[in-house]
């Protein structure tokens, strides 16, 4: 699953480069299907039923599986982007949120909040993976994460997921505390880790679209993803070409290759 993993992390990387206030959701979309396809890959959101493009891209209210097409985005906006890439079978996911430049200052530095606490809480998460024995103690850490930062909406009908030779498997990774302990943590696990925070309420409404889901009070929300293995030796972030060394080593946990 490397091989999904870093093309995942290309696509994203190549919107990173080209995402500013002035282009659409559309060209982002066409970026990522070219980076994944001269890869060698395949975009697996498209593999879904009904869905035809390589990216949701959610902006400012919608919380994930923002339809790409013309709307153009806007200084100050904050924007979702998630991709997934299929290699020989295998997949991997992955997402970023960020803000776009300009605007209202004050919007704009409220949102960067919102994007660093949900960053953060990701990191958080994967970091309990490297030591936990059963899967709901990643979904706890998670939500203390954010609980540290300020009152915010932890979105709970959404999870994370399992991942492999599906895009979507089981187990779901939680984030949020819930009764049981979950799976255990053993090598062979790999799960996508994919915090989902807002800021205001956690209650959320599916558009006409019947994919774009945005929060109920109009609130800004934010999405960070990553997939990680478990292995023998520890854990490596399958969509980070470091393992995830930037975001773990500062929280005790330096990433191992997978063998």
């Amino acid at each position: 699953m490397v091989r999904p993993g870093l093309l995942t992390e290309s696509a994203l990387t190549a919107v990173r480069a080209a995402i500013r206030p002035g282009i659409t959701t559309g060209e982002l979309d066409a970026i990522a299907e070219r980076t994944i396809r001269d890869g060698g890959g395949v975009p697996n959101f498209q593999l879904v039923p009904g869905y035809r493009h390589t990216l949701c891209v959610s902006v400012n209210d919608e919380v994930v599986h923002g339809i790409p097409g013309d709307r153009v985005l806007a200084a100050g906006d904050i924007v979702s982007v998630d991709a997934g890439a299929e290699v020989d079978g295998w997949n991997g996911d992955s997402a970023f949120t960020t803000v776009l430049p300009g605007g209202d200052a004050t919007l704009t530095t409220a949102r960067q909040t919102l994007c660093d606490t949900t960053e953060r809480a990701l990191w958080h998460g994967i970091a309990a993976l490297a030591h936990a024995r059963s899967l709901n103690e990643v979904g706890a850490v998670i939500e203390d994460a954010i609980d540290e930062t300020g009152a915010w909406g932890i979105v709970e009908d959404l999870t994370g997921h399992g991942i492999g030779r599906s895009m979507h498997e089981d187990p779901p990774v939680f984030n949020h505390r819930v009764r049981g302990a979950g799976p255990a943590v053993k090598p062979g696990l790999v799960v996508a880790i994919e915090p989902m925070v807002t800021a205001g309420t956690i209650d959320s409404s599916t558009d006409d679209d019947e994919w774009t889901i945005r929060t109920l009070d109009g609130s800004d929300a934010a999405h960070w993803e990553h997939s990680v293995a478990v292995h023998a030796d520890g854990i490596w972030v399958l969509t980070a070409s470091d393992g995830g060394a930037s975001g773990l080593v500062p929280l005790g946990v330096t990433p191992v290759p997978v063998p």
